[in-house]
């Protein structure tokens, strides 16, 4: 699990143009605002929980750890694979996870690893497939691009939708 940040001012990725004719990409000059996910990438079945948060802060983490431990998951053995965010220490934090501690494992990464991170890999397509090269003008249509590729990344038979490669042999 972990969190990523997008805002108004969207990436320029690479992108494919007719031979003289020269791509326009308009520019957001308005007031800066974010969008802030939390979310929880499950191997398994490659779904992705995400909670959409004002702040990436302890209340923030913890309103997500409730939605993924008592609501989505609120039975199932769990390991959660954490970085090193000083609001992943918290008390707060502590606190939630000693309730659930018979059903949660908590792995911690090295520090500065974060391609360790399977979701890591999900918000680079998240990114690319819901922000890169598009200019949204309220944080509110951005809000709902990302809730909608988030709904197709729960679609197990959508088309587009991230997965890992899980061939062990």
């Amino acid at each position: 699990m972990d969190e990523t940040t997008l805002s108004l001012n969207y990436p320029i990725c690479n992108c494919w143009m007719k031979r003289g004719q020269q791509k326009t990409i308009p520019a957001f000059s308005g007031k800066r605002e974010y969008l802030h996910v939390i979310g929880a990438y499950n191997w398994r079945t490659d779904n992705v929980t995400c909670l959409q948060v004002e702040r990436k802060n302890t209340e923030g983490f913890v309103a997500f750890l409730e939605e993924l431990l008592v609501k989505t998951y609120s039975h199932q053995p769990i390991i959660l694979v954490l970085d090193n965010a000083s609001y992943h220490y918290s008390a707060a934090v502590r606190a939630m996870l000693s309730l659930v501690a018979h059903r949660v494992r908590v792995l911690w990464l090295p520090q500065y690893c974060p391609e360790l991170n399977a979701i890591e890999r999900f918000w680079r397509h998240l990114k690319q497939t819901a922000w890169a090269n598009k200019l949204f003008t309220t944080i509110a249509a951005l809000r709902e691009n990302v809730r909608r590729v988030l709904v197709q990344q729960n679609e197990p038979s959508f088309s587009e939708r991230f997965t890992f490669h899980k061939d062990f042999q």
